[in-house]
């Protein structure tokens, strides 16, 4: 049995909030792409990268993948992935609005 102090970043909670966060823009972005239009009726290619970029990150997270490289480990970290998918979500509702 291990009694190691594990960060909160790499305990289950947090790694279910990756998920959450993540498979809804997914499933938008594949299913109804057009909901994430602005108002002329275009993308803002730039942005959605970073989006997309988050849901990855959020998904490597919450299924549980630990990078060992530090350069993936930063790349990939959740609180920045939890950002950028907060920008995806503050797209959508901007296009809804």
């Amino acid at each position: 049995m291990t009694t190691e102090a594990r960060p909160w970043l790499r305990r289950g909670p947090s790694r279910v909030v990756s998920l959450l966060l993540a498979t809804p823009l997914a499933l938008v972005l594949l299913i109804h792409p057009a909901a994430m239009l602005d108002a002329e009726g275009g993308y803002s290619h730039g942005l959605l990268m970073l989006v997309m970029w988050g849901i990855s990150s959020g998904f490597i997270h919450g299924v549980g993948f630990d990078p060992y490289s530090r350069l993936w480990r930063t790349a990939f970290h959740p609180l920045g992935g939890w950002l950028l998918m907060g920008l995806g979500y503050g797209i959508l509702w901007q296009a809804r609005g």
